[in-house]
């Protein structure tokens, strides 16, 4: 027994490294470790054990095998720490246990072992960490590649599904379920995307869990795909709470970085399976180009909310026709249509109530009477008439959508 109360092993008193000592001396430091393979010491011990008896350093070619070894673990996913703690707890219980023919020496020459082994075990661990990091930064971006290009195909929808099935399942990625995809848009080209990542994973994997969400860049864009509930606690369909949450979510959390403000985000309604994905995805590029034409003040754009200007734009023939018909009159009036415009369209958010919408464009609500009338006498169309009044909204829209009159009307054909 040892002082310290633990079995000692049997020491061999030869001059050569004994092969059944060395490989106790393994399986303890295996122990110690969580039991990381012994075959990761490769033939750290011998050189270890040569050291203390011969003084020799350990050659390029015996380090390059350490540092092999180092690739071998991170490539099977042992923590760096593990590793170390394996050579390191190898190299104390080797020198605890060494043969009685280097503790028996004088003390200069026990001194001699020791810094002979210390380099050893300095020049191992060292070359050891340089393995693991290396491949490490060679699986992160592998991994990085894989993420990149399953991130594309499922954004594009017309990619093999067994295959895509195949590679989502390693990102946690259950296509089965029901997805929504978010953008975020930064108001100037991040020098860093990376930190904009990181802070979103955080608080998305925090909220959310780490699996079945994917947070990566496209074309300028960050994109968040995450699950979304198709029902509430009551059985009731989730509703827009779901999206306003991961937009609002997203943009608590990127409003506080120092670069890329102010930020706009875009969320795309939840759809079921693979090709649902492709499907929020290309509702929410739609809704951020969508909010940027209509200058739209929110930094949270849900694409539902903007359904009706897919639909007036799928037939943008019609749309202008409609403007040019209903609106255009409008151009008569001194100071131009936009005036009027823009008390049609207040008029129409705050539920045809005249003072709400003298308070919301700024004016009196005598001015905002003034107006309607004159929108009245120029297009015929009365807007407080309930069956003129939606041929009136339904061309706001399409002036809105269509940017006029800031800009030209599309030529119709």
């Amino acid at each position: 027994m040892s002082d310290n109360g633990t079995r000692r092993i049997q020491r061999p008193a030869a001059s050569e490294p004994d092969g059944q000592w060395l490989a106790e001396v393994a399986a303890s430091a295996s122990r110690d470790a969580g039991d990381v393979p012994v075959a990761l010491l490769g033939d750290y011990l011998p050189l270890l054990a040569d050291a203390a008896i011969t003084g020799r350093k350990p050659k390029r070619a015996e380090l390059d095998a350490v540092e092999t070894l180092g690739r071998k673990a991170a490539e099977q996913g042992i923590s760096a720490g593990r590793v170390v703690q394996l050579y390191l707890s190898a190299a104390r219980r080797l020198w605890q246990d060494l043969p009685d023919v280097v503790q028996s020496r004088d003390r200069e020459a026990v001194r001699a072992a020791a810094a002979a082994v210390l380099h050893v075990i300095d020049d191992a661990v060292a070359t050891l960490a340089e393995g693991y990091a290396v491949a490490r930064r060679d699986l992160v971006r592998h991994e990085e590649t894989l993420r990149r290009e399953l991130i594309d195909d499922l954004l594009r929808g017309d990619s093999d599904l067994g295959g895509l099935v195949d590679r989502a399942e390693p990102f946690g990625l259950d296509l089965a379920r029901v997805h929504q995809v978010a953008l975020a848009a930064p108001s100037r080209r991040l020098p860093d995307t990376d930190t904009a990542m990181t802070a979103l994973e955080a608080v998305i994997f925090d909220r959310l869990g780490d699996r079945d969400v994917l947070v990566a860049t496209k074309d300028g864009l960050l994109v968040v795909i995450a699950p979304a509930d198709t029902t509430g606690s009551d059985g009731a369909p989730a509703g827009r709470d779901t999206d306003d949450n991961l937009g609002r979510l997203m943009h608590d959390q990127l409003r506080r970085l120092p670069r890329g403000q102010p930020w706009r985000i875009a969320v795309g309604r939840p759809h079921p399976g693979l090709y649902g994905i492709a499907r929020s995805y290309e509702e929410a590029r739609e809704a951020l180009s969508m909010a940027g034409r209509l200058r739209m003040p929110t930094p949270v754009v849900d694409a539902r909310d903007l359904l009706i200007y897919r639909v007036l734009l799928r037939d943008q023939p019609a749309i202008v026709e409609l403007v040019h018909a209903v609106l255009h009159p409008l151009t008569r009036a001194r100071g131009g249509a936009e005036p009027l415009v823009a008390t049609l369209q207040a008029y129409f958010d705050t539920g045809g109530v005249a003072t709400e919408t003298a308070k919301h464009i700024h004016v009196s609500v005598r001015a905002v009477t003034y107006r309607l009338e004159r929108v009245h006498t120029l297009t015929g169309y009365n807007p407080a008439d309930p069956a003129q009044r939606f041929t009136l909204q339904a061309a706001v829209l399409g002036a809105r959508a269509l940017n006029w009159p800031e800009q030209p009307l599309p030529a119709a054909g």
